[in-house]
């Protein structure tokens, strides 16, 4: 069910402290940590703590914890003091979605071409 935690979600495990991450902000509603396989200088994933499957699916069903999601993305852009940045949603496997939690990617810290792919 939409907004469940998931047994078989890394992010949902995250989220409940059952594995480790290395949390740079945390607010009521979205949790965001630094992403173990960088892709720039500052790559921080925001997340709902609720889960969703993807971003698609987060906006349909909680426009108000995507907003949420949105406005952590700038406010972890401000604390890591980036003057421009990137918000990544990959939605979909042929998107390089891995992980089915919808997440928010924060790439910043040196150029980032177009297209990103």
């Amino acid at each position: 069910m939409a907004g469940e935690p998931q047994d078989d979600c890394l992010f949902c495990k995250i989220v409940d402290g059952s594995i480790p991450a290395t949390i740079v902000r945390e607010t009521e509603t979205t949790v965001a940590f630094r992403d173990i396989n960088p892709q720039a200088p500052t790559h921080v994933l925001v997340i709902p703590k609720a889960h969703h499957k993807d971003a698609a699916a987060l906006a349909a069903e909680a426009p108000g914890l995507a907003a949420d999601v949105l406005r952590e993305t700038q406010a972890v852009a401000d604390e890591e003091k980036l003057e421009s940045y990137r918000i990544v949603f990959n939605t979909g496997g042929g998107a390089g979605q891995t992980v089915w939690h919808a997440h928010a990617h924060v790439l910043g810290g040196r150029g980032l071409a177009w297209p990103p792919g």
